[in-house]
């Protein structure tokens, strides 16, 4: 897909560990940047995404979700993919915790 002159591609995730294992890879990059992960409800279903792109393309990975998350944060273990959803950021030195941002609109069409 198009928007103006970006080209964006989605990649739909079956499972949150497949979706996570995104964000796990890309904080071992040489640039260390984590993704953000966002929630909408879209067309009456609930969608969790992470963006990752570069110069002129963006990359949109996306799961479809049951429910909205309960929590604030996931808690991304960084050796095992392990998850669990958390209230607040903790003091394990081996976990990355994820904010789960949630949106009220996107310009994202979804496919």
């Amino acid at each position: 897909m198009s928007q103006g002159d970006l080209v964006i591609t989605y990649l739909k995730y079956k499972t949150y560990e497949d979706l996570l294992k995104v964000i796990l890879y890309s904080s071992q990059s040489v640039l260390g940047a984590i993704p953000l992960l966002y929630h909408i409800t879209y067309n009456n279903q609930e969608i969790l995404f992470i963006q990752t792109g570069g110069v002129g393309s963006n990359t949109v990975h996306y799961m479809l979700s049951k429910e909205k998350p309960s929590k604030k944060f996931i808690e991304l273990k960084r050796l095992t993919g392990e998850f669990s959803f958390v209230d607040k950021i903790g003091s394990d030195g081996m976990s990355l915790y994820v904010p789960i941002l949630y949106l009220e609109k996107s310009t994202l069409k979804f496919p």
